[in-house]
């Protein structure tokens, strides 16, 4: 299980970086694959969880769009005081200062977006079977990982689609798992897209 002494896993370390403005994933707006992906969701009661949400600009983006169950929940109280001050009318039992690994759910829809990149590779199969675990049956695990190498000593980590597919295959059935046509221009090429359901 994440420790206090995993630097990656650590809330002082992230609240440093969004203090000191060392918040180079910030889009300072929703990722495009995620906000198409949102674009093309309908029921507006279905319960969402974004973790490791850092600014959780996507999350304020499924809100302003009249989505009534979205959680979002990171290790940092820093990016949620930020959301909180750009939408005051976000729900505030639905901003969660936590643990996504002893976090106890059921969503219809996970959204992946730099939280994955962020954990140590250490604790990649905990993550898979946290996420299989909380999704419905019929749920979807949804977003953005690195399709490339990155770092191998700090935040973010990245890897390639054939060992994350070996990672996936146990607990989920996969519906999409391609590049990304449409990442910012900067990451063009190197984002794989990802739509998961958890195998029951």
């Amino acid at each position: 299980m994440p420790t206090s002494e995993n630097t990656a896993w650590n809330g002082g370390f992230w609240t440093n970086r969004y203090k000191q403005a060392q918040t180079g994933w910030d889009l300072g707006a929703p990722s495009t694959p995620l906000k198409s992906y949102i674009d093309q969701l309908s029921q507006k009661d279905m319960a969402i969880l974004i973790p490791g949400a850092g600014n959780a600009y996507e999350a304020e983006y499924l809100h302003r769009q009249g989505f009534t169950q979205v959680t979002v929940m990171d290790l940092s109280a820093e990016p949620l005081e930020n959301l909180k001050q750009r939408c005051p009318e976000f729900p505030e039992d639905h901003l969660v200062q936590g643990d996504f690994f002893a976090h106890q759910g059921s969503y219809d829809v996970i959204l992946e977006q730099t939280f994955f990149c962020a954990l140590d590779p250490s604790l990649r199969e905990a993550y898979v079977e946290q996420m299989a675990a909380i999704l419905k049956p019929q749920g979807h695990l949804a977003g953005v990982l690195f399709d490339i190498p990155l770092n191998s000593d700090h935040p973010p980590f990245g890897g390639n689609r054939d060992s994350y597919r070996t990672l996936f295959e146990p607990h989920f059935h996969f519906h999409t798992w391609e590049t990304c046509y449409n990442s910012i221009p900067p990451r063009a090429g190197n984002e794989l897209w990802i739509n998961l359901q958890p195998k029951r």
